[in-house]
């Protein structure tokens, strides 16, 4: 699995070591099986709009993006056996809980989806950001 530091277009860092799941399998795989996520980790799900928490052990920060990067909504602290989702959204960034707030991660936040291009399938490896 790809991983990349996530940084919003400003150059702030969400996140040092995200892993990029953009296949079915690793989607679908998502965090299960883990204890928890460090501050600095992540796991940016694409293409989705919705994910679930069930069978997970640990609460988590979810970050839903649009196609061009822009944050729609933040789920903080989602606990296990949970679902969220977001209208519009195509991909989702999980974080540790309470990261998203501390990293200054809020709706309109808009992030630099550039670094995923060529990384396999998915809204950012097809279509270019909106300002293109």
């Amino acid at each position: 699995m790809k991983t990349v530091s996530l940084k919003t277009v400003d150059g702030e860092v969400v996140c040092e070591r995200c892993l990029v799941a953009d296949s079915p399998w690793r989607r679908m795989r998502g965090l299960l099986g883990r204890r928890g996520l460090e501050s600095g980790e992540g796991l940016l799900l694409r293409p989705t709009g919705s994910v679930h928490t069930f069978f997970m052990r640990f609460p988590i920060d979810v970050v839903f993006l649009s196609r061009e990067g822009e944050v729609l909504k933040v789920a903080q602290a989602l606990p296990p056996w949970r679902t969220a989702g977001a209208r519009r959204a195509k991909a989702v960034l999980e974080l540790a809980a309470d990261e998203a707030e501390r990293r200054k991660i809020r709706v309109g936040t808009r992030l630099d989806l550039s670094v995923l291009a060529g990384s396999g399938s998915g809204p950012v490896a097809n279509h270019p950001p909106a300002s293109a």
